[in-house]
């Protein structure tokens, strides 16, 4: 029997399936609410030396609505701009589908973003391709359905493509990074989109979706995300780097245990700068 992410989140918490209820009562009334900033070094085969360094700001999965207020968007846009990243990437994923009326509401939480290199967005299983992308597109974000754009940095390109989430075949993928000049980010809100990434050569793929599992049990870990090869942070497959966040909202239950909301902010490095590993 196949059981859904939001029926395994809703057993979890509902159930309780051994934990407290104090410990679902901290997730709902204190845990959801309290933002991370992550950092780290994405290593990027092929990288340009002119482009190591270059900082790049994740912000997603924010799912405005009734649990998820303005002040939880507007903290998370004011813990990112406050770490100055070169560009920002905006996951997908803005309301939840059954709160459509948030979503001016959530592209006006996103307003204050900028960056000196701009503000790319991808849209989530959440999110149509007309009304969501007319409202970001208002405030002055590229939205990147099945496209890509090139950016000129410290004289080097860098190729910005963006997929929808029901673009899932790597001939689909293939088409739109094709011809792409320079190094390529792809930015793709299911992280199960790596596989395809690492078939076409795309060096870097940065993701959310997954909420980090969003209730992550002692022993057990993220039960409701054990379909996903990576849950949250880091991975990487040949020579493809993938970078999860575990966003910002929750999603079905307004509830986050041992997994904390994050803005992310990651440093390009060229591959042959990680650390080598001990043997």
């Amino acid at each position: 029997m196949r059981v859904s992410r939001r029926t395994l989140l809703k057993a979890l918490v509902g159930a309780g399936v051994g934990v407290a209820s104090g410990a679902a009562a901290d997730g709902f009334l204190y845990a959801r609410h309290a933002l991370t900033l992550t950092e780290g070094d994405a290593f990027v085969s092929g990288l340009p030396s002119a482009l190591s360094g270059l900082r790049v700001g994740l912000l997603t999965d924010i799912h405005r609505g009734r649990w998820v207020s303005h002040d939880d968007v507007s903290a998370a846009v004011q813990r990112l701009m406050s770490s100055h990243p070169d560009l920002i990437v905006l996951g997908g994923d803005y309301v939840t589908y059954s709160e459509r009326a948030y979503l001016e509401p959530a592209a006006e939480s996103l307003a204050g973003l900028s960056a000196p290199h701009g503000v790319f967005a991808i849209l989530g299983n959440h999110d149509d391709d007309r009304d969501t992308a007319s409202a970001l597109s208002a405030r002055g974000f590229e939205v990147l359905r099945d496209a890509r754009t090139e950016l000129t940095i410290r004289n080097e390109v860098l190729s910005v493509a963006g997929i929808r989430f029901w673009t899932k075949r790597a001939s689909d993928i293939a088409s739109v990074v094709r011809g792409a000049r320079g190094t390529t980010m792809l930015l793709a809100h299911d992280p199960r989109r790596m596989t395809e990434a690492a078939a076409l050569g795309i060096p870097l793929v940065l993701s959310g979706h997954t909420h980090g599992g969003q209730v992550v049990l002692p022993g057990l870990g993220a039960i409701a995300a054990q379909k996903f090869p990576v849950v949250a942070g880091f991975a990487r497959q040949h020579h493809t780097s993938l970078f999860v966040s575990r966003g910002v909202g929750t999603v079905y239950i307004p509830v986050r245990w041992n997994c904390p909301p994050e803005v992310a902010v990651l440093t390009l490095r060229r591959a042959d700068e990680a650390p080598r590993t001990v043997a």
